[in-house]
């Protein structure tokens, strides 16, 4: 893994699989995830691709989480920022969080100015999703394809969390790493329900614990998805190539945020996949990777 500072002046870790000469593929991490949750068998499946080759897969750590730059200090009011928004106030909410989705969207495509690529097809998971789809709206220029992996559009009558996820997720977190690991398994309530697999979830928390664990920058991620609003005007005028992907499973991004938004993306493709929730268990990287290859090379297997 490798550090590299973008036009911005921020610092971002990341590291690569594949060979450079293939389609570039930049992956991007949900809250408060590091770019290990984009695990290394899933990634190097992606690089070795099909018979009509592979990707050059690029993770990253998102601005406040793991080795990149951390806005110490920066402190966030959610209350107040949930408070404005419920009132409609949308400007004032987002002259209270920190930074923006917009600015998030940009560390990504600093990224890739900083490797030297113009171009890249671009993967979000969950709030990678939403800064994906960021990308696409506000830099269609530098986004070949599109794959928005269970996410949502910002509206507020699509995707929400059933309440026991919402709980579960929003539950404070133990602050010593055995209760940490521990914890993980509530991930449990919005996973597989066909492929629970709660040591892997241990592993990637202890992986994530001993790598940077640093959970003051969930608030600041957070303000800036909340006071994003709504993306579906952006997203009905979006001509980027799509493929939405979601697991009928997720009870934390419901699966009408990913029907929603291949309905508002022009020409975009749903999979809709049995099995899975929020997460990519083991057993489906498969038909996932293969999906993905697929689009990113201009060839439907839906």
């Amino acid at each position: 893994m490798t550090r590299i500072r973008i036009p911005n002046g921020l610092d971002i870790e990341y590291d690569t699989f594949g060979s450079p000469g293939d389609p570039a593929l930049l992956l991007v991490m949900g809250y408060g995830a590091q770019l290990i949750n984009w695990r290394p068998g899933f990634c190097r499946r992606l690089a070795q691709g099909d018979q009509h080759g592979g990707l050059y897969v690029i993770r990253y750590d998102n601005r406040d989480v793991g080795l990149s730059t951390k806005f110490d200090g920066q402190t966030v009011d959610l209350n107040a920022i949930n408070a404005k928004m419920d009132a409609g106030d949308l400007a004032g909410a987002r002259a209270l969080a920190p930074y923006s989705l917009s600015d998030m969207a940009s560390d990504g495509l600093g990224l890739l100015t900083a490797l030297g690529i113009d171009k890249a097809h671009v993967m979000g998971s969950s709030l990678g999703g939403t800064i994906a789809q960021t990308m696409a709206i506000e830099h269609p220029e530098r986004v070949l394809t599109l794959i928005s992996m269970m996410s949502m559009t910002g509206e507020a009558e699509f995707g929400q969390s059933l309440p026991e996820a919402r709980q579960a997720m929003m539950a404070p977190t133990p602050s010593d790493r055995a209760g940490y690991i521990a914890s993980a398994k509530k991930a449990l309530l919005w996973g597989s329900r066909k492929y629970p697999n709660p040591a892997a979830l241990e592993e990637v928390a202890a992986e994530t614990w001993d790598r940077c664990y640093y959970p003051e920058g969930g608030a600041r991620q957070l303000a800036a998805a909340r006071t994003n609003g709504s993306r579906a005007e952006g997203l009905k005028r979006l001509r980027v190539p799509t493929l939405v992907i979601h697991g009928r499973d997720d009870t934390l991004i419901t699966p009408s945020g990913g029907e929603r938004t291949a309905a508002l993306v022009p020409g975009a493709r749903l999979l809709m996949l049995e099995h899975m929730g929020h997460d990519r268990p083991e057993p489906l990287w498969p038909v996932l990777c293969d999906a993905v290859v697929a689009h990113v090379r201009g060839r439907s297997r839906l």
